[in-house]
């Protein structure tokens, strides 16, 4: 049966796979070639675009065509309320005209599934990630082994350093000051880790790859789109505490590229105005909503981050800080995208 479980026994459950693509189907068509490998045997493609204006969709389609994929092209509404003729194409595409952010483009996503109604799963993965065949069997064969889990997350590698370690599973985030840690972060990636001690560790999964189940949907609903960027996953598995239990598949492997069209970094120098500003806006409101006492020693943690900003002599980060901590109006700059990671 092995460390995920196994699916020898139980009927084969249909995923919806789940990609979000904002002016980068470079990566959206590198990630679908690696789901083409998939050994799961039942599962369907939705990506959702948002917004694209580098002709996204048209080169996602040159490539189906090319290799012999059947797709079809929905319009955000109609795949959202629910009109859908009968399709079992492998691939849909959703066409927003607008950037949704992670959240939203994700819920477009997850809306059509609940009304296609024929999928037990959705497996929510980045698209700027690409996975092993067997990424999606051993995530359904976890999660079908408890009862109370609805949502599962992947052993995430670097792309660039597929042996580094991103998260295992998902992290652990610390209210007090309102940051999160991936167990094993930046460590190598060994067969000894242990996986039970990563899923303990856990209090949300790793936004680049969750799968969650039908019925923790419909229970606890769809991704909060108040974020836009960052947090998403962890609201979630807030909402859904004491309902479901979170869960870590250790051999669904996925490598990710970590967040390079919004500049995600940990290093403040080298992290985009847009990846700061949803980072810090971002952990205010999260506190707010859910720990309101921890909201001083988060405060202060952020003042930190601001006089860092201006010891690294970015005038313009300082002051947006400074803003979000006064709670006056701040907008962020630059180019904002559906996809995402945690920094």
């Amino acid at each position: 049966m092995g460390a995920d479980g196994g699916l020898e026994h139980l009927p084969v459950s249909r995923a919806i796979i789940i990609l979000v693509n904002w002016n980068g189907w470079q990566d959206t068509v590198e990630c679908l070639e690696s789901l083409q490998d998939l050994a799961y045997p039942d599962f369907r493609i939705v990506v959702c675009d948002n917004g694209s204006s580098d002709n996204s969709l048209h080169e996602i389609k040159h490539w189906a065509n090319r290799h012999e994929m059947r797709h079809v092209e929905l319009q955000r509404a109609d795949a959202e309320a629910g009109r859908i003729p009968y399709n079992d194409s492998k691939l849909t595409l959703i066409r927003s005209d607008e950037n949704l952010g992670f959240a939203g483009g994700c819920n477009v996503g997850l809306r059509y599934a609940q009304g296609r109604g024929d999928a037990d799963y959705c497996w929510l993965l980045n698209n700027d990630t690409v996975v092993e065949p067997d990424a999606l069997t051993h995530l359904v064969a976890r999660i079908r082994l408890q009862p109370k889990m609805g949502m599962c997350g992947s052993t995430i590698l670097l792309y660039h350093d597929r042996r580094r370690i991103q998260a295992l599973g998902g992290g652990h985030y610390c209210r007090w000051i309102g940051l999160p840690w991936h167990y094993g972060r930046f460590t190598r990636w060994s067969r000894k880790i242990d996986p039970q001690r990563a899923e303990a560790w856990m209090n949300y999964v790793e936004g680049a790859s969750m799968l969650v189940s039908k019925k923790f949907i419909d229970d606890v609903g769809l991704l909060s789109e108040d974020y836009f960027l960052y947090f998403e996953e962890a609201d979630w598995a807030i909402r859904a505490d004491g309902r479901f239990k979170l869960g870590y598949a250790p051999r669904s492997i996925v490598y990710h590229k970590v967040g390079g069209s919004v500049g995600t970094s940990s290093n403040p120098a080298r992290m985009s105005y847009t990846s700061d500003y949803y980072n810090i806006r971002n952990r205010l409101m999260f506190t707010r909503r859910f720990y309101p006492a921890a909201e001083t020693t988060v405060r202060l943690v952020i003042v930190g981050a601001f006089l860092l900003r201006l010891f690294l002599g970015k005038w313009d980060r300082a002051a947006m800080i400074f803003r979000l901590l006064f709670n006056r109006a701040d907008r962020p700059r630059g180019i904002l995208s559906g996809n995402r990671s945690k920094p």
